[in-house]
């Protein structure tokens, strides 16, 4: 294949390449992907946050490279693996005219652009919504069982890229809705179903706990226009920069000649009025909407190929995001370049002061997985987040890493607990860590408060009840617990953090056994709250702050 494609174009193809590869080598991680890299230590089929396919791309890197560029690799070979195979769908007769349009038209949409390196789960979904979109032209032209099983695979990677991806596969089938009766394609489903399973039983041993974050325990706020609404329309413009009105322009001009064309413009109208009305209950956050550059670009490079004025001004246009682009990606590595400070900037400062003070103790971050993970990758030394009830659970609170910091010296780190020792001024200017030793640490932030009901009345007197599981190996005394609840709003973000007593149902009984569950009574304390939402249920541990130990529970 790599026969028939224009010199031209592989030369460029391997620029890119090159670009990117170098990026990934020279700029320091971003969190998240610090985050994916502590999700590749332990392979799994699914994680708290997302499906795997990021952590298995980064562990597939570093049998290659080291470092940056070892959690990275794989991102670069995908970013250009989506170019061509963008290409390679395209089948205007006019397209080997108009390379270096193609890649104007790909490398000035701003987060295609950084995707091209960043190991992040958009990378993954970006190249397999292209694949896909490529297999399903081939499909719809010429079905067969073989085609369906690709598809289907395809498909499945898709959804263990980001679960967003189940979008792409449903505005594509309303675009042909014939695929519901089709034999073939009722295979490809199957297919992607039986790929889809290791996820399921990942989901369902770990209690669905990606799915009920995602839908029903993220907080939000109230709604606002500028952030909410307006937020979304600046996010249409950002992803395509200076060639966001053209962009609008020719899709808006565009009309279906055909099935894939169909395919295209539903995807892409899809996804926009799906985040718009999304826009009205949540803040819509750019990388969701990321997906339709796929789709576009395909719309774009087929209507400038035929349209001599657009062509021109998008290719202007479109030079002047890249430049603006490359300038950043420089500023990315050298911050000096741009008044300020992004997450690969100064992170080694923090990062080494830590180190030093800890004298090689394993680091216990409250609520930040963030800071945890980019730590832990700097310096190959254990540190973990322990999250507690002001805070949201992630991938540090389903696996094992709080049992490996249990009867250790620990160096435990708070941006609340000033008093507690020596201050860290975090590299971009975030906040400042407080930390200080703690010795025999021991914590049991799994243990579980269930209250067996979505909703209780708000009363302050009445008597509650509620069990305590212990998946611990160990029996917990109970003199070491204390309880705490934290009221929280309509929108379930955390207002009122209060101690609460709770008292064994059986007085008699003064530990918690190992994988067993013990009854309490409690009252809701009284707060300042003129009317509360919902709560939920905390432990504190020696001292520690109160876990997040309990579901969000509904008052009326």
């Amino acid at each position: 294949m790599l026969s028939k494609l224009p010199k031209l174009f592989l030369y460029l193809l391997g620029a890119v390449l090159v670009l990117n590869l170098l990026q990934a080598n020279f700029t320091n991680l971003i969190f998240d992907e610090a985050y994916y890299w502590y999700y590749a230590k332990n392979i799994n089929w699914g994680y708290f946050d997302h499906p795997p396919m990021v952590a298995w791309l980064i562990k597939v890197s570093s049998f290659f490279f080291n470092e940056e560029l070892g959690t990275r690799f794989m991102s670069c070979l995908l970013s250009v693996g989506t170019l061509l195979i963008l290409w390679v769908t395209i089948d205007n007769p006019k397209k080997k005219d108009y390379v270096s349009h193609f890649f104007v038209v790909t490398f000035s949409m701003t987060l295609l652009n950084a995707y091209g390196f960043f190991a992040l789960p958009d990378t993954p979904l970006l190249f397999f919504t292209a694949l896909f979109l490529n297999v399903y032209k081939r499909f719809i032209a010429s079905p067969s069982v073989v085609l369906a099983l690709v598809l289907g695979i395809v498909m499945a990677a898709l959804m263990y890229s980001k679960y967003n991806a189940v979008l792409v596969i449903l505005f594509v089938l309303f675009s042909n809705l014939k695929l519901i009766k089709d034999k073939y394609a009722i295979l490809a489903v199957l297919v992607s179903f039986a790929c889809y399973i290791p996820h399921f039983l990942w989901l369902f041993e770990n209690d669905f706990v990606s799915i009920k974050y995602h839908l029903f325990d993220r907080p939000n706020q109230a709604y606002n226009f500028n952030k909410f609404t307006l937020g979304y329309f600046l996010n249409l413009i950002a992803i395509f920069g200076f060639t966001f009105p053209l962009v609008y322009y020719i899709l808006y001009k565009t009309k279906p000649k055909d099935l894939f064309e169909k395919a295209l413009l539903f995807l892409t109208y899809g996804v926009l009025i799906f985040f718009f009305v999304s826009s009205f209950s949540k803040r819509v956050q750019t990388q969701w909407i990321v997906v339709i550059s796929i789709p576009m670009v395909l719309v774009i490079f087929n209507y400038i190929v035929d349209n001599e004025k657009i062509r021109k001004w998008f290719y202007g246009l479109g030079i002047a995001n890249i430049v603006i682009l490359l300038y950043l990606r420089v500023w990315l590595v050298y911050q000096p370049l741009f008044p300020v400070v992004f997450e690969t900037h100064y992170n080694d400062r923090w990062i080494n002061e830590i180190e030093n003070a800890s004298t090689g103790a394993p680091i216990v971050f409250e609520n930040s997985y963030r800071d945890a993970a980019m730590y832990e990758f700097y310096t190959r030394k254990p540190a973990i987040s322990l999250n507690n009830i002001n805070y949201r659970q992630n991938q540090y609170s389903i696996d094992n890493a709080e049992a490996s910091v249990q009867s250790k010296q620990v160096y435990y780190l708070s941006k609340y607990r000033k008093k507690a020792g020596r201050s860290f001024p975090m590299g971009d200017g975030r906040h400042t860590l407080y930390g200080s030793f703690i010795d025999n640490f021991e914590s049991y932030r799994k243990l579980k408060c269930i209250i067996e009901t979505e909703e209780i009345e708000f009363n302050t007197e009445r008597t509650q009840t509620m069990k305590v599981y212990n998946p611990y190996q160990v029996d917990i005394p109970l003199e070491k617990l204390r309880f705490g609840i934290s009221y929280m709003n309509d929108y379930k973000e955390g207002r009122d953090v209060l101690k609460m007593k709770a008292s064994s149902i059986d007085q008699t009984i003064l530990t918690l056994k190992s994988n067993d569950t013990l009854s309490f009574t409690f009252k809701l304390p009284e707060t300042d709250m003129k009317k509360p939402g919902y709560f939920k249920i905390g432990i504190s541990e020696n001292g520690l702050p109160f876990g997040l130990n309990g579901k969000s529970i509904k008052l009326k």
